[in-house]
């Protein structure tokens, strides 16, 4: 029994996987076709399909509107009742039907067309009554569904959501679509707080900042590095950035030096250590941390006058990494 499940998931996933590099093979200039008219159209992409169609249009709407392409799905039965009001004049409509005969998205294609409309179609079969009325016609034709009695929308609709992915990535690298320009269709997601997150907004700012003065014993900026518990103390003279002292520092002083009694700071100090500007990603910070191996960093403004300090468990409280 549990063979046999195996068996079956790996012929599946085998069967749809054939199915993709047959459609990687068959594309053409009709795909080239399809791309620019979407590129230059100046109202939005509907995509429509009914049953399992409708869910990769869906999906592939989503797709589009999240890369920089408007877009939305309509349900040709609902269009039919009042939701072909939100299809306008200078949008351009993507119709799926594997088989290329639907009812419901035929009803709808004289009004489409009526209202100038164009019309790019996904079937399976060319010679089908939509992909005869459309202006460009994708082939989505499999030779098998992965379902045993071949009937079960399976491979048709993976290779539907391919090519759909296929339209979308391809406009996003055509038109420069940038991971700033992904993250501000995403600011609630993971990569968008990484990206719009900017130090400024996670810094520690005012009495939270550990500082020091260059002369300060080095047991007394100790102490304030553990009461600020950023696991640094930054030394500045007349808050202009001189140096810091980290964990790090304090374990190489130990083992260099016998009497730390009468050490000052600024005498162990790392000088012209990295920082960065308050204005920079928080993502900049997460790279120089990497590169440099640093747990913390100082914030400073233009003129070296330090505005705030962030460390490792800071940019953890934000989500950043």
């Amino acid at each position: 029994m549990p063979n046999d499940l195996l068996n079956s998931a790996k012929s599946v996933i085998l069967t749809e996987a054939q199915a993709l590099t047959q459609l990687a093979e068959k594309l053409d200039q009709s795909f080239v076709d399809a791309c620019t008219l979407i590129q230059k159209c100046t109202g939005k992409v509907i995509l429509i399909g009914m049953g399992k169609s409708g869910h990769i249009g869906n999906k592939i709407a989503a797709t589009f509107a999240s890369t920089g392409t408007p877009a939305f799905a309509v349900h040709p039965a609902e269009a039919g009742h009042g939701d072909l009001g939100m299809i306008e004049q200078n949008d351009i409509a993507i119709c799926i039907s594997y088989s290329g005969e639907s009812d419901e998205i035929m009803t709808l294609v004289p009004i489409i067309k009526r209202l100038g409309i164009t019309i790019i179609s996904m079937t399976g079969n060319k010679d089908s009554s939509i992909a005869k009325i459309s202006n460009v016609h994708l082939d989505v034709g499999v030779e098998k569904e992965a379902c045993p009695h071949n009937l079960a929308p399976t491979s048709s609709t993976t290779v539907a959501l391919a090519m759909g992915d296929a339209l979308a990535v391809s406009l996003l690298n055509n038109k420069g679509f940038s991971p700033d320009d992904f993250a501000r269709s995403h600011p609630s997601g993971a990569l968008g707080r990484r990206l719009l997150t900017f130090v400024n907004s996670i810094m520690k700012t005012g009495n939270d900042i550990p500082i020091v003065n260059s002369d300060t014993k080095l047991l007394n900026a100790l102490i304030v590095m553990s009461q600020k518990a950023l696991g640094m103390v930054l030394i500045t003279d007349d808050n202009a950035l001189k140096g810091i002292f980290t964990d790090g520092d304090l374990r190489r002083v130990l083992e260099t030096h016998s009497n730390i009694q009468t050490l000052t700071i600024g005498k162990v100090m790392t000088q012209n250590c990295k920082s960065i500007s308050a204005n920079k990603p928080a993502m900049a910070a997460v790279a120089m941390m990497d590169e440099f191996n640093l747990n913390s960093l100082p914030v400073v403004d233009e003129n070296n006058q330090v505005v705030g300090a962030i460390n490792t468990h800071t940019l953890m409280q934000a989500k950043i990494i």
